[in-house]
């Protein structure tokens, strides 16, 4: 379509966008345009020819809310300055709000949503500060069944349900080849727990790795590895490394990215953090166990294998486990028990208290380092040493046990009970 105007310049019209064209003339020399005719022409309303003419674009880009945008309040609030739950990723946010809000985005969607939101984008930016790190470690990879690495996530501080705020510790083992891995969740990290941790974990695998690298931990080296010396080995845990028929290759001191395998890892622990106040001890094992799974059913970022298929690769070039006699010696075996009218639990034919509210109540108990540690479900109820004695009383156990019986006054069942101990010790003591 052609246009003639008085100033004898020929405007081509063809498609809406050149409508805008005929602005000038109109304005300048008094161009009347016959907008019926061009709707017509071009099969659009009149008005719409109004709306072009006057500079309208139509948009190259469409605005569409995204799916994610439902969850922006519950966002906004797990990253605000006053929740207690922490995440350092985005992927760990990402797989929170999967678990108990069913988002369901694929993780590059997520981040991508994340980063368009400063203030959220900034948050990640504030976490990730001190994690960031300019020592790039050299790759190496080992032969079938050839190494484990050890380590543990120390002193995580975890808040529970109740909010009461614990210290936590996790033990991780990962096959370097298969890169299957082996979390444990503990309050302590005690040599008799690292060497429980490690039989349960060689059982999970199917057999021992031929050498396992660890850090100068005390529970694994009386005196660490440098470069100037080869270190010691503390001499229980050569025993069990000699019963289970493995090498031990201490890291050198300062040198934490020899076993990268294992220290990457650990940054995936932090997903825990994000379910701070939310969870009891008992719940918290489990999410560790999840957790554990899940990764070891994951394709692997660098190898491209998931561990638990390629494991089975790798069980043959295993060392057989021990017989089962030597791998009792290490375990930590749960007994349960009931508390008698007396307060008391019984052990090898001796006796050790209890505070009286557990009168009946069925309770867990667990032997090592030489102690005996008492819970009530996952509470810590109490922690006898082991001795070659009938009864064994607590001073506070027996003092609210009398009180059950005796109407004296406070400091007058101390003394009593003060006395009658002192009495119990010398009756009750095994030669």
């Amino acid at each position: 379509m052609i246009i003639k105007n008085n100033i004898n310049t020929n405007i081509e019209i063809n498609t809406l966008e050149d409508l805008h064209k005929l602005k000038p003339f109109m304005e300048v020399g008094n161009l009347k345009v016959n907008k019926s005719q061009i709707a017509r022409e071009l099969g659009v309303d009149a008005r719409t020819v109004s709306k072009y003419i006057n500079g309208y674009t139509k948009p190259t880009t469409r605005n569409s809310s995204s799916k994610i945008d439902r969850f922006y309040p519950i966002i906004k609030e797990l990253l605000s300055d006053e929740s207690i739950q922490v995440f350092y990723y985005k992927r760990v946010l990402w797989q929170f709000l999967k678990d108990n809000y069913s988002l369901d985005c694929a993780q590059s969607s997520f981040r991508r949503y994340i980063s368009k939101h400063e203030e959220f984008n900034n948050y990640f930016k504030k976490r990730r500060k001190n994690y960031a790190s300019s020592v790039a470690p050299m790759r190496y990879e080992t032969s079938k069944g050839q190494q484990a690495q050890v380590d543990w996530k120390e002193n995580m501080e975890f808040v529970l349900s109740d909010g009461e705020i614990i210290k936590i510790n996790i033990f991780v083992i990962i096959l370097s080849y298969s890169r299957f891995r082996v979390y444990r969740l503990s309050l302590s990290k005690t040599q008799d727990i690292l060497l429980s941790f490690l039989s349960e974990a060689f059982e999970t695998f199917g057999g021992v790795p031929h050498e396992l690298l660890t850090d100068n931990m005390k529970t694994v080296m009386d005196e660490p590895r440098t470069n100037y010396s080869k270190g010691k080995v503390n001499a229980k845990f050569q025993q069990f490394a000699s019963d289970y028929n493995f090498k031990v290759c201490p890291c050198i001191a300062g040198r934490p990215n020899t076993k990268a395998k294992v220290e990457a890892p650990m940054k995936l622990l932090d997903e825990i953090r994000a379910y701070n106040g939310m969870l009891n001890y008992d719940k918290l094992n489990q999410l560790v166990t999840k957790l554990n799974n899940r990764i070891n059913s994951t394709c692997h970022t660098a190898t491209g294998k998931i561990p638990i298929l390629h494991l089975e690769k790798e069980k043959d070039s295993l060392f057989e486990l021990p017989r089962e006699q030597i791998r009792n010696l290490y375990s930590i075996t749960t007994v349960s028990v009931t508390v008698n009218p007396q307060s008391m639990i019984h052990y090898k034919s001796n006796q050790y208290s209890v505070p009286p509210e557990y009168i009946g109540k069925k309770l867990q108990l667990q032997i090592y380092d030489g102690q005996i540690h008492i819970y009530y479900n996952t509470n810590l109820v109490t922690i006898h040493k082991v001795k070659n004695q009938k009864l064994n009383y607590h001073p506070q156990h027996y003092v609210a046990i009398s009180s059950l019986t005796l109407n004296n006054p406070l400091e007058e069942i101390e003394t009593i009970a003060k006395n009658n101990l002192k009495m119990i010790g010398e009756i009750y003591q095994n030669e």
